[in-house]
C-alpha cells in the first residue's frame, strides 16, 4: 500500500514533559519516518508510513502520552508527501513570533520514583544531589521565562551542562532528553547553609540543617516557588517561637511528613485523600485530626477540627527525611513510618508576598529565621503551596490553588475573545483566557499591601507574556476602591480596550458555570463574607438568578447591622451584640462581653444607624459570638472554622422546626440565633446552627426553584469551604430533585473570582 504523510499539531501541556522523546520512541517502534519539534502552539510533527501505521501512531500518541503531559487538542491533516523522510529526528524548536499562540507550560511536579531511586543509590553520580530531576518531574512554571520551553528560556540557562549531562540531554532514548533543569553535582545548582548573619556554615548542608531543626531552631529553606519557614513540628517551644516571630498567633500551620504511613496518630487518612497527598502536585491536604493530634502536635492547628499535611516534593525535602532516617541505601525506607515531622509555612512577613530571592530572604526574614538553606537557582515566579480538602466523590475542593496546579488551564465550553480578569481584594488571583482555555494565576494574597499589589502587576505581565495573549477586554470587581479595579481601569486605558465591572456574587456563581461548562439559566446560592452589592451595601447571603452576563437578585439573608463597620468582620462579639439588639436584648451586651473594652458603648452605638450586611459570613460570626467561640479573631474566618470544628466533634444534631422564616425571598435566621443566645453548650449550639441552617437554605432554594422553574443550582462563595455546609446543602438539594454544582477545579471563595469575572466579560462582549 502507498505510504502517506500525516502532520499533527498537539496542543496542551506537551513541552518539558518528555513528549518529544515519547514521539521519537513511538515512531521507531512503529517504523514511521519524519520529525517532531516544539513550537508556539505546542508540538508539531510529521510522519510518513502506511495508513495502518499512521492510524495506530495517532491513537497511541493520545492513549500513551507521558504522565505529566495533557493533550487538549490534536489536529491531524494529510499533507503532500514531497521528498521522503529518512528515519525520524527531533528538530530544534520553532520560536517564531507568528507561531506563539497556544502552547502551554506544565506545573511544578514532585520528584518521580525513578529519580528517587537514583537519589538514594550510593553508586549513582547523583546520589543525594538536591536538584535531581528528569522529564517526568521537577520544576516547570517557577523557572520558565517564556515559551517555547527550552533551557535558554529558564533560570537554568546560567548553568552549562557537563559532558555526561549533555549526553543525556541529547539522547532521545534517555529519560533526561531535553529535561531543561537537567544537572548534576558537577555542573548544576548547589546548596549553601548560612547563619542568621549570612555567614556560610561549613559541612554537609543537609546534615547541618537537620541538626539545627532537631535542636529547636527555625530554618528558612528555599523551595520551588519560594522559601519555607521550617521547624520541628513536635517541638512545642520551636512552634511557639515561630508563631511569635512571624506574628501568626493562631492561624494553622502545615506539617510535612515523610510519607502517608508517618501520619498515623496525627490525622485520619482515607484512600481518596491519600491519592491527592501522593499526587505529583503534592498539595497541602486538610485532614480530620486524630484523637492524639493536640497532644502530639501542640500549637499546630489550635481549636480546629482539621490539620493541613503534605508530603515531600523537592529533593531537599526528601534528603532531610533521609538524613533523619540514618541515610539508608535504596528507597525501602520511604514506605516505612518516620518520626520526623516538619512545620512548613510560607516564608514571609505577615501579609507580605512569599520571599523568593536569597538576598531578599536574609533581609525580610531577619529576626524570624535562625539559619538559611539556600541555593543558586533563581525562582522566576513565586508560587505558594496549594491547599485543598477532599470533598464528595473524592474530588478536590481547593482552598488555595497554586504550586502543582498553576498554570494548568480550566477548559471552557467555547472559544471566545481573550480576557484579562484581575480578581478581587482578598486572596487575589488573576485569570487570562485564550481560546477555550482559562488560565488562573497562582494565589497572590490580599491587596492591602504595596508588595502584593506589585505582585499582581508582575503576575499579570508574566502570564500574558508566557501565553502570548493580548486581551480584548479587562474584567474586575465592581468595588471601585480595590487596587485590582484601579489597575484594570489603568490597563484598559493604556491598551484602549473595554473594561467591565462584574458584581462580586455574580462572579462567584459564574466561576462555577465556567468550570462545569454550564450555559443555561441557574439559581445561584452565593454565600461569603462580603461583596459590594448593587445598592451599595455589603452583600454575602444571596439567592440569584444568573443567565450569562445578566443576573437578578431573587432574595437575601435578613440584613444585620455591623457595629463599627469592618471591625465587626474581625470581632464576632460585635455581630453577636448586633443580634442581641435585634432581639430586644441590648442591655445584656455589657455583661456578656465584659472582656471587650467597647462592650459598654455598643448598645448605644447600635441605637444609631450602622452599615448593614446580608453576609452569611457575619451570621457565622454572630453564632460564634453568642456561643462564646472566638470573640475576637486573629485570622480571617477563624470563628467560622472553630464553629465548624465544634459541630463536627459534636456530631449530627436533631433539627428544630420554627427557627427560620422565608418572607418575600428574605431568609430570616434570627429565631435560630435567639436560641443560640441561651445555649449553655457551645458544641451543641454549633451543631444546631449547622443543622437548622442546612434546612433553611434548602427550603429557600427549593422555593425559588418552584417559583422560577429552574432546577439547576450553583453554589459559590467562601462559606462553601465549610465541609458540613457544602455536603449538607448538596445532599438536601439533590433529595429535592435539583441539580447542584460548586467549584472543584478552582477555589469557591475569592481565589476563583477572576474565572467568573472573565466568563461574564466574555459573554458581555458577544
Amino acid at each position: 500500500m502507498d505510504r502517506q504523510r500525516l502532520r499533527l499539531t498537539v496542543r496542551g501541556i506537551v513541552q518539558g514533559v518528555g513528549f518529544r522523546p515519547f514521539v521519537y520512541r513511538l515512531a521507531h517502534e512503529l517504523g514511521v519516518a519524519g520529525w517532531v519539534r516544539n513550537d508556539g502552539q505546542g508540538v508539531t510533527l510529521e510522519i510518513d508510513g502506511d495508513p495502518a501505521c499512521l492510524q495506530d501512531f495517532a491513537r497511541r500518541l493520545q492513549d500513551e502520552a507521558p504522565p505529566l503531559a495533557r493533550i487538549d487538542a490534536c489536529e491531524m491533516v494529510m499533507v503532500a508527501a514531497g521528498e521522503p523522510h529518512w528515519g525520524f529526528e527531533i528538530l530544534d524548536s520553532d520560536a517564531t513570533a507568528a507561531s506563539v499562540v497556544s502552547a502551554s507550560i506544565g506545573a511544578d511536579s514532585a520528584v518521580c520514583p525513578a529519580c528517587l531511586s537514583e537519589l538514594f543509590d550510593p553508586a549513582n553520580r547523583r546520589y543525594r544531589y538536591a536538584f535531581i530531576n528528569c522529564t517526568d518531574c521537577g520544576p516547570r512554571y517557577t523557572l520558565v521565562r517564556h515559551l517555547p520551553y527550552d533551557r535558554a528560556s529558564t533560570s537554568m540557562a546560567a548553568f552549562a551542562q557537563c559532558a555526561p549531562c549533555l549526553m543525556e540531554y541529547r539522547n532521545p532514548l534517555h529519560r533526561r532528553f531535553h529535561a531543561e533543569p537537567n544537572a548534576c553535582p558537577d555542573c548544576g545548582p548547589a546548596l549553601q547553609l548560612h547563619d542568621a548573619n549570612g555567614a556560610e556554615i561549613g559541612g554537609d548542608a543537609i546534615a547541618e540543617t537537620l541538626a539545627l531543626l532537631q535542636a529547636g531552631q527555625i530554618v528558612a529553606i528555599k523551595g520551588l516557588g519560594g522559601f519555607h519557614l521550617v521547624c520541628d513540628a513536635r517541638n512545642a517551644d520551636a512552634v511557639a517561637r515561630l508563631r511569635e516571630r512571624k506574628h501568626r498567633e493562631e492561624k494553622p500551620l502545615a506539617v510535612m511528613a515523610a510519607n502517608a504511613a508517618s501520619l498515623a496518630g496525627i490525622a485520619q487518612l482515607h484512600e481518596g485523600a491519600q491519592r491527592w497527598l501522593e499526587s505529583a502536585a503534592r498539595p497541602i491536604v486538610l485532614l480530620p485530626k486524630a484523637a492524639q493530634t493536640e497532644h502530639a502536635l501542640p500549637g499546630i492547628a489550635p481549636g480546629l477540627a482539621e490539620i493541613g499535611v503534605l508530603l515531600p516534593y523537592t529533593p531537599i525535602h526528601f534528603l532531610l527525611f533521609h538524613e533523619a532516617a540514618g541515610c539508608p541505601a535504596g528507597t525501602d525506607w520511604l514506605a516505612e513510618p518516620q518520626d520526623l515531622l516538619l512545620v512548613m509555612t510560607s516564608a514571609n512577613a505577615r501579609g507580605e508576598p512569599l520571599v523568593t530571592g536569597n538576598a531578599e530572604a536574609l533581609v525580610q526574614l531577619a529576626g524570624i529565621a535562625d539559619a538559611f538553606l539556600m541555593h543558586d537557582r533563581d525562582i522566576v515566579i513565586r508560587c505558594d503551596d496549594s491547599v485543598l480538602r477532599v470533598g464528595y466523590d473524592d474530588a478536590a475542593q481547593f482552598i488555595r490553588r497554586a504550586r502543582g496546579y498553576t498554570p494548568q488551564a480550566v477548559p471552557l465550553a467555547h472559544a471566545l475573545p481573550p480576557v484579562l480578569a484581575l480578581g478581587g481584594f482578598f486572596k487575589n488571583t488573576l485569570c487570562v483566557t485564550r481560546g477555550s482555555q482559562a488560565y488562573l494565576s497562582q494565589y497572590l494574597g490580599d491587596l492591602d499591601r504595596v508588595a502584593n499589589c506589585t505582585a499582581l502587576q508582575d503576575a499579570s505581565t508574566h502570564l500574558l507574556h508566557l501565553l502570548q495573549v493580548k486581551p480584548e477586554c479587562i474584567a474586575h470587581d465592581k468595588h471601585p476602591d480595590f487596587y485590582s479595579s484601579q489597575l484594570a481601569l489603568q490597563l484598559a486605558d493604556q491598551w484602549q480596550i473595554p473594561c467591565i465591572a462584574v458584581q462580586h456574587h455574580h462572579a462567584h456563581i459564574a466561576a462555577v458555570l465556567a468550570e462545569h461548562q454550564l450555559d443555561e439559566p441557574v439559581l445561584g446560592l452565593a454565600l461569603d463574607g462580603v461583596g459590594l452589592g448593587d445598592d451599595g451595601t455589603a452583600w454575602g447571603g444571596e439567592l440569584l438568578l444568573v443567565d450569562g452576563s445578566q443576573y437578578q437578585r431573587l432574595g437575601h439573608l435578613r440584613t444585620l447591622p455591623m457595629p463599627g463597620g469592618d471591625k465587626a468582620a474581625r470581632e464576632p462579639w460585635r455581630m453577636a451584640a448586633s443580634v442581641l439588639v435585634e432581639l430586644g436584648r441590648g442591655d445584656e451586651i455589657a455583661s456578656r462581653f465584659a472582656a471587650q473594652p467597647a462592650a459598654s458603648l455598643l448598645n448605644q452605638l447600635l441605637s444609631r444607624p450602622q452599615p448593614a450586611t446580608s453576609s452569611m459570613g457575619r451570621y457565622f460570626d454572630a453564632a460564634a459570638g453568642l456561643l462564646g467561640v472566638a470573640p475576637v479573631m486573629s485570622f480571617e474566618a477563624q470563628a467560622a472554622m472553630q464553629l465548624e470544628g465544634l459541630a463536627a466533634r459534636h456530631g449530627v444534631c436533631a433539627t428544630v422546626s420554627g427557627l427560620y422564616r422565608i418572607t418575600d425571598g428574605v431568609l430570616d435566621l434570627l429565631p435560630l440565633l435567639a436560641v443560640l443566645a441561651d445555649s449553655p453548650d457551645p458544641a451543641h449550639g454549633a451543631a444546631l446552627f449547622h443543622s437548622v441552617l442546612l434546612d433553611a437554605l434548602a427550603d429557600w432554594v427549593a422555593e425559588a426553584a418552584e417559583r422560577t422553574g429552574i432546577r439547576t443550582v450553583a453554589g459559590g462563595g467562601g462559606c462553601f469551604l465549610n465541609a458540613i455546609l457544602l455536603r449538607g446543602v448538596r445532599e438536601k438539594l439533590l433529595a429535592r430533585g435539583l441539580r447542584f454544582f460548586t467549584s472543584q477545579a478552582v477555589p469557591c471563595g475569592d481565589g476563583g473570582l477572576a474565572l467568573g469575572q472573565a466568563w461574564v466579560a466574555q459573554r458581555s462582549m458577544r
